[in-house]
């Protein structure tokens, strides 16, 4: 999830692009007179829920004021049952509820919540207890996200990329063409993009969590 005008999708990509490391606590309190835009990445995935706060330095770059990450597996189970199970759902709030006051804006939800059958009833449930409004996207919507995200990180140099962005409950796959024309919005140089149902939360329930032998690995690419 994120905030309006933050570096999108997963908090991961933000923090690549930053030029320093966060510290968890409380972020620093600027005088009003000269207190700086804010800026915020909240992804609440399969497996984890982040946050970072950061600053903007230069275009493209940001510096990390404040950061959380909890592992909360709302995915857990998912594969087998096709909905949330209840300890995972709460496991979720109880992440959301130290978001909550840092977030306010507007909050996106990707595969997890997509594909289960109650996973709207979750959000009704994320409304009214950490107090957090957030809307499903489709896929089309979280791959140019993830390439967004991305977008400090390529060299101006660089004609052409594919991105791999692997989450905890789906996959996506873009092709960038950038020889045409550099410009910095890398998403809306995608010319080709898939997303698969396939992460590594749902590959490890399907097909064992720990000791992936030849066999194993053969059944998760014929799968």
């Amino acid at each position: 999830a994120m905030q309006d005008n933050a570096a999108p999708k997963a908090g991961a990509e933000l923090a690549n692009s930053v030029a320093a490391e966060p510290r968890l606590g409380t972020p620093p309190v600027f005088p009003e007179a000269r207190r700086p835009e804010l800026y915020a990445a909240l992804d609440l995935g399969t497996n984890n829920c982040r946050l970072l706060v950061a600053i903007p330095t230069k275009p493209g770059q940001f510096r990390v004021i404040d950061a959380f990450s909890r592992i909360v597996r709302l995915g857990e189970g998912l594969t087998a049952t096709g909905k949330l199970h209840d300890a995972a759902m709460d496991r979720a709030i109880e992440a959301l509820k130290i978001c909550a006051d840092k977030l306010k804006h507007r909050l996106i939800a990707t595969e997890a919540c997509r594909s289960a059958s109650n996973g709207a009833a979750f959000l009704e449930r994320v409304k009214h207890e950490p107090g957090l409004e957030w809307e499903i996207v489709d896929r089309e919507t979280e791959a140019r996200l993830a390439v967004s995200g991305c977008g400090p990180l390529v060299g101006h140099q660089t004609d052409a990329l594919v991105l791999f962005d692997i989450g905890g409950g789906s996959s996506e796959v873009a092709l960038i063409d950038r020889s045409k024309r550099r410009s910095p919005r890398l998403a809306e140089q995608i010319v080709a993009w898939t997303s698969l149902p396939v992460g590594v939360v749902s590959l490890a329930e399907r097909f064992g969590r720990k000791h992936v032998t030849e066999d194993v690995y053969t059944a998760m690419v014929d799968d």
